[in-house]
């Protein structure tokens, strides 16, 4: 509370007789004319002025405008003479209320004071009920338009109505100006912060220009958009967001654009996207789908769906894994080709993993049967085909081990033939295949190449001639008819002589004159 008057006597006994305290009031101090009371608002401000009118070098009217201008909520209570009427009109047209004439007493000014108090009160009460409101307001508006947002895509009776309502509540300017969905799904095992993390990327890439409302839909982080530049500068802007966030969060995010429609297509944007995101099995995670993407695959969708797995099991029976991969690649090839839906690609792959699983041994195959369970969890052909890829390519190691096994056991005893039976001119690999092993001659054949490197017939003629080398070294005066004899060429010593020569550059006779 300020007092001004430039009377002395009148400014004390004012201040003396008026019952400050119990009007709920504090007088603060006292001015003598308009110029020492703004001096005295540079320190300190009075919620009411008592002022008279008449004063010399600022007066009342000068006081209260200049008032008005630095500090507009004080209120004034202004004091004048009968005289002086004209000047408190002109004071009212600066909002002061209250105008008392001179002289008045102690019970007027008090009655005036306890008026301006109740109106100061009143104006607080309000004042603070509106920033209550508003605080409140300002609190639930992201989730009245996250809601809204989830009502218009999943909402028939939404429609443009509803749309212009709360669009003027949500303070949005778009009026006409055609719209696009964007739906987004972080891959991999993700808390629900990273939903919140992602939609404030998202928001800050885009630009709050751009993105008109946002909301979070079960899995989904979804965004209602305003079309205002090419689909190739908004790809570009989608992708930069998706590193940004795989960069912090080293989690990976498939999105989904829908094309661009009035804000009345928005139920069936949201449709559009959610078809985009189930394409993602094919195309994999971490990417971004259009309806066009849609539209090109079921242009390129075959008839049928045709494949022979017989070849793939041979090569993993055999345990050939390097054919084998090349024929998997193509069964999952000819599969992405078809485009068919999730529940469909997998009822073909799920019999070829049965028949995969078919090639491990007895005590193996309940345990690769049991893992359909985890392929029927998978999300995408790439994920199916890496999980495939690998169980197969365990089978057919597996094979190739327990083969090379075998293998290695089959040619340790064709070599023990060979040295038992090193004098016999019948010793040949039809021989050994027929009489001994009982076994395919050609397989064996190649089976013994690729085990010693050499053919079954060198390998024996290469072996005769050692033997024959050691027992001229051995026995001195031996024969080279009897070494025909003893190694495999019966009663034909020049053909023994001719072999012998050829693999030592010496005949019999000269390589014994050589020792």
């Amino acid at each position: 509370m300020l007092l001004v008057d430039d009377e002395r006597i009148i400014l004390e006994g004012i201040s003396q007789i008026v019952p400050w305290t119990s009007s709920g009031a504090e007088l603060i101090g006292t001015a003598r004319n308009g110029l020492e009371a703004l001096t005295f608002m540079e320190e300190q401000q009075p919620d009411i002025i008592i002022s008279d009118i008449k004063m010399p070098g600022m007066d009342g009217l000068q006081l209260v405008e200049r008032v008005k201008e630095l500090y507009p909520q004080i209120a004034f209570i202004l004091l004048s003479g009968f005289s002086e009427f004209d000047y408190a009109r002109t004071a009212m047209t600066y909002g002061v209320k209250h105008y008392l004439l001179k002289p008045c007493n102690e019970t007027k000014i008090t009655e005036a004071l306890t008026e301006v108090i109740e109106e100061l009160q009143s104006q607080l009460t309000q004042h603070q009920f509106v920033q209550t409101i508003q605080s409140e307001l300002t609190r639930v508006l992201p989730h009245a338009k996250a809601q809204f947002l989830k009502e218009l895509v999943t909402n028939k009776t939404y429609g443009k109505r509803d749309w212009d309502t709360y669009r003027r509540m949500f303070h949005i300017s778009h009026e006409t100006l055609p719209i696009r969905l964007i739906l987004m799904q972080v891959e991999g095992m993700f808390e629900y912060e990273h939903i919140f993390a992602l939609t404030n990327i998202a928001e800050e890439k885009l630009g709050e220009e751009i993105v008109l409302l946002s909301t979070t839909i079960g899995r989904h982080v979804l965004l209602l958009i305003q079309e205002t530049e090419q689909q190739e500068q908004l790809f570009s802007r989608l992708s930069g967001m998706k590193c940004t966030f795989t960069d912090f969060y080293k989690l990976e995010t498939t999105i989904a654009v829908s094309g661009a429609g009035e804000i009345t297509d928005a139920r069936k944007m949201y449709r559009e996207t959610l078809e985009c995101l189930n394409f993602r099995f094919h195309v994999g995670e971490g990417a971004i789908i259009t309806p066009q993407d849609l539209s090109t695959a079921a242009a390129a969708r075959l008839s049928s769906f045709d494949y022979d797995e017989e070849q793939l099991g041979m090569e993993l029976k055999a345990g050939n894994w390097e054919a084998a991969s090349e024929e998997l690649g193509r069964f999952f090839q000819l599969l992405a080709d078809q485009r068919m839906d999730t529940v469909l690609t997998k009822s073909y792959v799920i019999p070829l993993f049965v028949s995969i699983a078919r090639q491990s041994t007895p005590e193996r195959l309940n345990d690769y049967l049991q893992m359909l369970a985890r392929l029927d969890e998978l999300e995408t052909l790439k994920a199916i085909e890496a999980f495939v890829s690998q169980a197969a390519k365990d089978i057919c190691e597996a094979n190739f081990d327990s083969f090379s096994s075998k293998q290695s056991t089959v040619i340790k005893k064709m070599i023990e033939v060979i040295a038992s039976n090193i004098a016999d001119p019948a010793l040949s690999l039809n021989w050994v295949a027929n009489e001994i092993l009982y076994m395919n001659a050609d397989y064996l054949g190649k089976l013994f190449k690729k085990e010693t490197g050499e053919r079954f017939s060198a390998y024996v003629m290469k072996l005769r001639v050692e033997k024959a080398m050691e027992e001229i070294v051995r026995t001195e005066d031996v024969r080279v008819f009897e070494l025909a004899e003893r190694f495999g060429f019966g009663d034909n010593p020049q053909y023994f002589s001719q072999v012998f020569k050829k693999h030592t550059g010496y005949t019999p006779s000269d390589y014994k004159r050589s020792l």
